[in-house]
């Protein structure tokens, strides 16, 4: 099966001084695949809060492997991947429409007890419940 995929444009206004895109966008982009998926799935923000959780970042890389440029379009991808702890992987690419590898990113994630704010024991659980499509999450 192919990762979940979104396809965005490199805006004018997220580029540095040398014109490339700005190094921190690469992180919204990496969000904005991540929200994209979860409603694909089912999940809406609303869903998560009204059960009382709430997914949280526990730690992120970024390996930059090209330049992207103002009027870029890329295909940025996430796959989840599941072990049996609290926490979870997220594996992205961002890459040009010609199929150039801009930027990798590997997030660690959980779900988060918005009360107790503390981690839940099985965040796949959680997904499961709340998606209309799990087979998109690879539950």
């Amino acid at each position: 099966m192919e990762p979940f995929s979104v396809r965005v444009t490199v805006r004018g206004y997220e580029t540095d001084t040398q014109g490339h895109l700005n190094q921190a966008v690469y992180l919204n982009y990496a969000e904005h695949a991540r929200w994209s998926m979860l409603q694909a799935a089912g999940i809406s923000q609303a869903g998560l809060v009204g059960q009382g959780v709430g997914p949280v970042a526990l730690e992120t890389t970024i390996s930059f492997r090209r330049e992207l440029l103002a009027g870029d379009e890329v295909d940025v991808t996430c796959a989840f991947e599941w072990g049996e702890g609290k926490t979870f992987r997220i594996r992205q690419e961002i890459r040009k429409t010609d199929g150039t590898l801009a930027a990798e990113i590997t997030a660690v994630g959980g779900i988060m007890n918005l009360t107790e704010r503390k981690l839940v024991a099985d965040p796949r659980a959680v997904f499961k419940e709340l998606a209309a499509d799990p087979d998109l999450l690879g539950l």
